[in-house]
């Protein structure tokens, strides 16, 4: 008993601890090449989204998909900004711009070629999506997808501006 009892207090306080941090300063690269670090991501003191993708997932196309055609709807509503963050190594990078631009995705899409910012951020397997607030604090996340998920992450951000007023 004594054991459970201390892992739900570790979990609670490591849970905690995880909706205070903010996110690493990792230098990326924006899709035409200009370098960008992960210190500067924000969106003018409101929430922003940082999903994490790569173009052999299926499930991150599926989800980046979704979030395209609510994307201007969201904005509207609570003004987020979605930054798309490829994974794809020296390998498969060529195929992100190209990938892009046929999706038309509105949002903006880094490059973490060397998985820098993946590994800082605990991603394990994509899609894995984090709500930044307005502060620059990590207050959610959510890995893979399912159809429906995008629902979480709008409910998530209307939480934080919510919070915010």
């Amino acid at each position: 008993m004594k054991k459970v009892v201390l892992f739900f207090i570790i979990t609670v306080c490591s849970l905690m601890t995880y909706a205070q941090q903010t996110l690493p300063s990792v230098d990326l690269k924006t899709i035409d090449g200009k370098s960008i670090n992960t210190k500067d991501l924000n969106n003018e003191g409101k929430p922003f989204a940082v999903c994490f993708w790569a173009t052999w997932c299926k499930p991150c196309l599926m989800e980046l998909s979704t979030f395209a055609e609510l994307y201007e709807e969201w904005q509207e509503e609570t003004g987020m900004k979605i930054y798309a963050v490829s994974i794809d190594d020296s390998r498969t990078q060529s195929k992100v711009q190209p990938l892009v631009n046929t999706a038309e995705w509105e949002y903006e899409v880094l490059l973490d070629v060397n998985s820098e910012f993946k590994r800082a951020m605990g991603v394990n397997n994509p899609p894995h999506t984090f709500v930044v607030n307005g502060k620059g604090e990590i207050v959610w996340q959510h890995v893979g997808y399912a159809p429906g998920d995008e629902e979480g992450l709008i409910e998530a951000i209307r939480k934080v501006i919510a919070e915010q007023k």
